[in-house]
C-alpha cells in the first residue's frame, strides 16, 4: 500500500485540538496512520495578511493508503472544510507574490511514496518543502532515511542543508 506522508497543523482556535481532530479524520478517510511526528510550534513562514498572526502547530504523518494521490487531496481538502478552513484567493500570481492566511487547520500532502506528479491541483513532492525547516523538522521526526524522489537527498540532508532558520520549538511529544 503506498505511503502518503503529510504536514498538518493551524494557528487558531485550539490548535492542539484541530490536528487531534484532522488526525482522526485522516485515519477515517485516508488509511492507517502509521507514523506521526512530535507537535512543534514555529512563527509564521512568508508573508502573511495581518501583522496578527499566531504562531502554528506542525505535525508530519506517516498515512498508509489505498488512495491515489488525488483521491488524497480530495479527502483533505473536505477535512479541512469539514474543519472551518475557508480558502482565500490572496496576493497577485502574476507578480509572484504569494499572501498567507492564518487558518485552523492546514494539510498538506509532502509525499506520496516515490512518486513525481504534477498537475494543476498538485505537485508532489510538495515544491517547497527543501526551503522549510517546519516541514522538515516534523518530517525527520518519521522519515529521515526518505530520499527525496527529484533532489536525490535524504530528508535529514535537506534538514542540515535547510536555509530556513526558523525555530521549531517542541509543543508536546504526542497526540
Amino acid at each position: 500500500m503506498p505511503n502518503l506522508y503529510l504536514l498538518i497543523g493551524g494557528n487558531q482556535g485550539d490548535r492542539r485540538q484541530m490536528i487531534i481532530d484532522a488526525t482522526d479524520s485522516i485515519r477515517e478517510r485516508i488509511g492507517s496512520v502509521v507514523a506521526c511526528s512530535q507537535i512543534y510550534e514555529t512563527a509564521p513562514w512568508g508573508t502573511f495578511d495581518s501583522t496578527e498572526t499566531q504562531p502554528f502547530l506542525n505535525m508530519a504523518l506517516q498515512v498508509e493508503t489505498p488512495l491515489g494521490a488525488q483521491e488524497c487531496l480530495t479527502a483533505c481538502l473536505d477535512i479541512e472544510l469539514q474543519l472551518g478552513r475557508q480558502r482565500l484567493k490572496t496576493g497577485n500570481p502574476s507578480e509572484g507574490a504569494r499572501v498567507y492566511s492564518s487558518r485552523p487547520i492546514d494539510i498538506d500532502l509532502i509525499l506520496y511514496d516515490d512518486k513525481v506528479i504534477k498537475t494543476p491541483e498538485l505537485t508532489i513532492p510538495h515544491p517547497r518543502m527543501h526551503l522549510r525547516r517546519f516541514v522538515l523538522q516534523p518530517l525527520n521526526d518519521i522519515a529521515p532515511t526518505y530520499v527525496h524522489p527529484v533532489l536525490k537527498k535524504s530528508i535529514y540532508q535537506l534538514l542540515s542543508e535547510c536555509e530556513d532558520y526558523c525555530s521549531c520549538c517542541v509543543y508536546c511529544c504526542s497526540l
